[in-house]
């Protein structure tokens, strides 16, 4: 690398060797070279823009030219692992994952603004990953060595776990701070609203050293529903886990990616659609294979809007979501009562303890019932053409998988 932070980034993020094992450690399998500081020709045949990140497969080498975002190195190697770890039968996931003091594993799958770092950051449980995993054939394990947390309007009180764990080593990207002071200031956008912060996971005090784990008893898919027609949690069969793990859903409010000022549904294969290097449906059929096998149960988390689509109605409170996701994890959800939503077909539990019953059923908090409807066809409708895409690839026998798939979305 021509900058010396990208080098201390990738210190912090992929797994040390030892001392011990440095002095075998051989030739390395990997090489990224790193050149971010040197623009593109975009007059180049092909080329579209100053900015170019490449991957050779063959040659087992990575260069970036163009642009200096230090997690362009991260994402490439997990592109990487999206192509080596299925030919090996290992499921390689854009997840966060905890365990609980039982030995519980939960993952959590979610695009960016969804929550996803925040849920796996829990001090009540230990952290394995907040990113990169694979679900291998005796449980989990993380890609990575280190976490590449958001720090936008970081706090101490909001998430401790993460606010503690910046300090001597960790690598600060993007963030705006006092040249007297050397303060930074969290809450300062100017830069970008996509301020980072990298360090090594044994920063996190409850972080799971070495990073494994046994297999997953929940798969929580984490959604951020600015049109507020989702339901706070609901359990998903196995069909339906794979119909919204090949969706992957959330909206993209202001804020979130540069250029976005209202809610616009965006749906991310995978929830990584970017770095898969198969088609979607494999990792779904192995990942359904996992769940069934290892009895884990799915659940579809609204990190978003009750009440209201942005802009009428309120933020879920954090303080709900992190309670549905202790039910989760304690297995008490599991045991409550369900009804069926239409549309889609969601099971939803009556009531919660802690959580206002009203807002477990979208319907209800609403004040204009017509246009709840008229809003939840709506998104329906976007999730139906959405998937229009993978509707004729066939998997399973005779294709029968996929039209189990197909059914278990939105019905009108």
């Amino acid at each position: 690398s021509a900058r010396a932070y990208h080098s201390l980034f990738m210190h912090n993020m992929c797994i040390r060797p030892t001392p011990e094992e440095l002095e075998s450690f051989g030739t390395p399998d990997f090489t990224i070279y790193n050149a971010g500081h040197l623009s593109v020709n975009r007059y180049t045949h092909y080329m579209t823009s100053s900015t170019s990140v490449d991957l050779n497969l063959s040659r087992r080498e990575m260069v970036i030219l163009g642009t200096q975002y230090a997690g362009e190195m991260k994402k490439g190697l997990f592109s990487v692992m999206h192509y080596l770890m299925p030919k090996r039968r290992i499921l390689s996931l854009h997840s966060g994952c905890n365990m609980g003091k039982e030995g519980d594993v939960a993952l959590f799958f979610g695009l960016s603004g969804t929550g996803k770092t925040t849920l796996s950051t829990d001090h009540n449980r230990y952290l394995i990953g907040d990113d990169e995993h694979c679900w291998t054939e005796t449980g989990v394990s993380n890609i990575e060595g280190g976490c590449y947390a958001k720090c936008v309007d970081l706090s101490r009180e909001k998430e401790p776990d993460i606010w503690n764990a910046i300090k001597f080593g960790t690598v600060w990207e993007n963030v705006v701070f006092d040249e007297h002071t050397r303060e930074v200031d969290y809450s300062d956008k100017s830069v970008t609203e996509n301020t980072r912060a990298a360090y090594p996971i044994e920063f996190i005090p409850n972080a799971k050293i070495p990073c494994i784990g046994p297999h997953p008893k929940n798969v929580i898919l984490l959604a951020c529903d600015a049109f507020g027609v989702l339901p706070p949690v609901s359990k998903l069969n196995l069909v339906q886990t794979m119909y919204h793990f090949i969706s992957g859903y959330t909206a993209l409010v202001a804020g979130t990616e540069d250029g976005i000022k209202e809610p616009t549904a965006t749906f991310s294969a995978c929830f990584g659609a970017a770095f898969i290097m198969l088609h979607p449906t494999k990792y779904a059929a192995m990942l359904a294979e996992k769940m069934k096998t290892q009895g884990a149960t799915g659940w579809l988390v609204n990190t978003g809007w009750s009440g209201g689509s942005y802009g009428v109605g309120n933020r879920i409170k954090l303080a709900y979501t992190r309670k549905i996701i202790d039910a989760i994890h304690s297995g008490t959800l599991l045991k409550a009562n369900y009804k069926k939503t239409e549309i889609f077909g969601f099971e939803i539990p009556t009531e919660i303890e802690g959580i206002p019953s009203e807002i477990l059923d979208p319907i209800n908090s609403w004040s204009d019932k017509k246009a709840h409807k008229e809003t939840l066809l709506k998104l329906g409708g976007l999730f139906k053409k959405n998937f229009e895409t993978f509707a004729n690839h066939k998997i399973g026998v005779d294709g029968k998988l996929t039209e189990e798939i197909l059914a278990a979305g939105p019905i009108f």
